[in-house]
């Protein structure tokens, strides 16, 4: 028997043994352990050998599951990313407009995630096979977009704006462990242009002008609402012309 491709793993599609004794080990248990191995110790850290350990098995004994690491990593990105939010519910009690308010929490449940298992940043930006959890994920957030007016690749933009948005505020967490980043440069700048204020005018003003309340460590947020406002405002647009999401097809 051919070893398992990496998409017929993640979509459940290969071939399983019927006869022989019951396997101490299965698919399952090897990505779960696997991924709070790369929680805990990084992605880059994970080895075939270092896993089996974890498991307490013999490393060939991986290899009736998973052919190597990168069909394991394939399995652990989809297993992580898990079940797709249900939008619609994050989004019942927002005073948004409902496309708004579920584009908003498919971003923040985003960025929650990436922050939970953050060796899944370098992952994004590489050539991959999709699992179904993935592509639940790009359902759930094209869906409130479905009458925007919008064309098929502005929605997919979308999501890809909304995806870099929380990627970007997830990699900023990652060393920040007091839940208070901009607190914590607005500390060391104070400190640094102490002596250099007429050098840095305006950044000196811009960290010592007053905020209103719950403006601070809100720049993730703020992000979210400005990619929201172009939408709307292109959004708007369409609606005036008249234009459909999808150009009408040759007949």
């Amino acid at each position: 028997m051919t070893a398992p491709t990496a998409i017929e793993l993640l979509w459940g599609t290969q071939q399983r043994p019927k006869r022989g004794p019951k396997p101490s080990l299965s698919l399952d248990r090897i990505v779960t352990e696997a991924i709070a191995f790369a929680d805990s110790e990084g992605l880059t850290n994970l080895s075939m050998q270092r896993l089996a350990e974890r498991l307490g098995c013999a490393k060939m004994a991986l290899y009736r599951y998973v052919p190597g690491k990168a069909e394991l990593t394939a399995l652990m990105l989809d297993a992580a990313m898990g079940d797709a939010p249900d939008l619609v519910a994050a989004a019942k009690d927002s005073t948004e407009q409902p496309w708004r308010a579920q584009l908003r929490a498919w971003c923040v449940t985003s960025y929650e995630m990436f922050c939970a298992h953050t060796w899944t940043l370098g992952m994004l930006v590489t050539t991959r096979p999709y699992g179904p959890n993935e592509i639940n994920w790009f359902e759930a957030g094209l869906a409130p977009l479905a009458d925007s007016g919008l064309t098929g690749p502005e929605r997919l933009d979308t999501l890809a704006l909304l995806s870099g948005q929380a990627q970007t505020f997830a990699r900023a967490t990652l060393g920040d462990h007091s839940g208070g980043l901009e607190d914590a440069m607005f500390e060391q700048l104070t400190r640094v242009l102490a002596d250099q204020a007429d050098r840095y005018p305006h950044t000196v003003t811009a960290f010592n002008e007053p905020a209103p309340p719950g403006s601070r460590d809100n720049a993730l947020h703020f992000g979210i609402d400005r990619i929201l406002d172009g939408l709307a405002a292109l959004i708007a647009t369409r609606e005036v012309n008249g234009a459909g999401s999808e150009p009408p097809s040759a007949s």
